[in-house]
């Protein structure tokens, strides 16, 4: 039975500056995983997306017989056509970018889908901030600007963040701009709120450069960060080192 998602319904209590609007990317996702499925389209959606969400193989087959999609991202392990067929299928019919969900650890399953022509693939258990990434590395390649202001505000609790000024508004009043990678690094917190994200981790993501336990960067960047917030009306317990661990955004 497929079960769908209308991006109002799925929002209701969340804060979405902007709707998706008719240029925004249209992205069909096949999973049959209902919490990954669910949780991947409220990333999508939240990002003004276009998301047409299934869960069954043969009817995403269907579905790309009557429609087109800016890009495709297919689970392998699917009810009665399989990841490969719906792959093969598109690669038959166009050029549509394609990213494979492959197991963790998976190897012939990643090999095999590139070897089939898919353009990148994603282990699953997924960080967000990857797919996030992943999408719109791909989607820039084939034409998309991935900073178009459909994808320019990020909101949670009292921060709104607009990616274009590299500025944080707290409490839709007070507002500060950060550096570069100060704005990066708070934009990959809050994009993945309530999750742990390791230090060797926002090293690669914000500072791209290996992690070492002896340099003290990113702590340093996310003091001033949380500073500067707590400063303009931010809880202090918004931000939150997690020891031994990373960071969280609550």
């Amino acid at each position: 039975m497929l079960e769908s998602y209308s991006s109002s319904a799925y929002f209701g209590q969340s804060n979405i500056s902007e709707q998706p609007t008719a240029a925004s990317p249209r992205i069909l996702l096949v999973e049959d995983d209902a919490l990954l499925n669910d949780q991947l389209t409220a990333l999508l959606t939240k990002q003004q997306y276009q998301v047409t969400n299934l869960n069954c193989g043969a009817l995403a087959l269907s579905t790309l017989s009557q429609h087109q999609f800016d890009l495709v991202i297919l689970d392998i392990n699917l009810p009665e056509v399989d990841g490969f067929g719906l792959l093969n299928y598109i690669r038959a019919h166009s050029t549509t970018p394609v990213i494979m969900l492959t197991a963790f650890g998976a190897e012939e399953h990643r090999i095999r889908g590139l070897q089939y022509g898919a353009d990148d693939y994603i282990s699953k258990p997924c960080n967000f901030t990857e797919v996030s990434l992943r999408i719109e590395a791909i989607l820039r390649r084939s034409g998309f600007n991935a900073n178009t202001t459909s994808s320019r505000y990020l909101e949670h609790r009292e921060l709104k963040l607009d990616r274009h000024e590299y500025e944080v508004t707290v409490d839709g009043c007070r507002k500060v701009t950060l550096t570069p990678i100060q704005f990066k690094l708070l934009w990959t917190l809050v994009q993945n709120h309530g999750s742990v994200q390791s230090k060797p981790y926002l090293y690669q993501m914000v500072l791209e450069r290996e992690f070492s336990p002896y340099d003290r960067s990113l702590d340093m960047h996310l003091s001033r960060i949380r500073k500067s917030l707590v400063n303009l009306g931010m809880p202090q317990d918004r931000i939150q080192t997690m020891h031994g661990k990373g960071y969280i955004v609550r």
